[in-house]
């Protein structure tokens, strides 16, 4: 539930900011009495679809600390935490970035990377994949995480996300805008948009956002497959990465909230064409061809 109302309250607000910033504008009045001013419409989908998605990619490292629970190590309190910070430093200068934070979080099998910059992430892995991984195959895991930051996977996958959003919101109140003109085509003084304006844009934003939905899940896995191709250049095999997959694909992970899914280390779905993550096999198999 926690979780659930911090999604909700969170996109309200960022919603809010984002239409009062467009009414300040002026760009939320793309509907004139000439027609539909394309320009101010363009701007307003743009402004929407890339201020949402860069507002949620600032904010994602305190909201993941906030709905996993995670606790930042800053003095490690015992061996295994001064191993993962110690192994997650030397991953990261391997990979030549700034060392992440690392954070531990109670939950079942998964692991995850977010921030906003390579300067400011965080890498956090939950206590059930450390209980049932080996410490080869938990080094695995922590090298994919380091490759996300290091390929700039969440900035990357931001801006994917704003682009699709943008067309999403521009081309569903073009094709709103052209039906409500049809079905009042008779309404020689009709003035502003009708209800079909409304009922169209809606459909319109639900049926793009799925197809939006899967260009991005499309993104998300290739991301997948660069993020274990990474953990395999820093660990110099591609064995423990493989052998981490296998039990991934053997064990029970958990679903990280939404706002995580895409930056966790196990994911899938029932269906494949909106799932942020490939399948363990096709990993797998991935890894063996490289």
């Amino acid at each position: 539930m926690k979780r659930i109302l911090l999604f909700l309250a969170t996109n309200l607000a960022i919603m809010l900011v984002l239409g009062i910033t467009a009414s300040l504008l002026g760009v939320d009045r793309y509907l004139t009495a000439k027609g539909l001013n394309l320009g101010a419409l363009l701007v307003f989908a743009g402004l929407m679809g890339f201020g949402g998605a860069f507002i949620s990619l600032w904010l994602s490292k305190p909201i993941a600390k906030w709905t996993t629970g995670a606790r930042v190590i800053e003095q490690p309190a015992n061996a295994g935490e001064r191993w993962l910070v110690e192994t997650v430093a030397r991953q990261a200068r391997a990979a030549g970035i700034p060392t992440p934070e690392v954070a531990i979080y109670e939950g079942a099998p998964n692991a995850f990377a977010t921030g906003a910059t390579k300067n400011a992430a965080l890498v956090a892995v939950s206590t059930g994949l450390l209980q049932s991984m080996q410490q080869d195959e938990v080094e695995a895991v922590l090298a994919h995480e380091v490759a996300h930051v290091a390929n700039g996977d969440m900035v990357t996958l931001t801006l994917i996300q704003g682009v699709v959003n943008t067309f999403v919101i521009f081309l569903a109140r073009v094709v709103a805008y052209a039906v409500d003109q049809f079905v009042r085509r008779d309404e020689s003084e009709a003035r502003g948009p009708g209800i079909a304006f409304t009922i169209t844009s809606v459909v319109c934003d639900l049926l793009f956002g799925l197809v939006a939905s899967i260009i991005v899940a499309w993104f998300s896995r290739q991301r997948e497959y660069r993020a274990d191709r990474g953990a395999a250049q820093i660990m110099g095999t591609p064995r423990p990465m493989i052998a981490a997959l296998r039990r991934l694909g053997g064990i029970d992970h958990a679903d990280l909230p939404k706002s995580l899914a895409a930056s966790g280390i196990a994911g899938g779905g029932v269906l494949a064409l909106f799932s942020s993550h490939p399948s363990c096999e096709d990993r797998i198999a991935a890894l063996q061809s490289a």
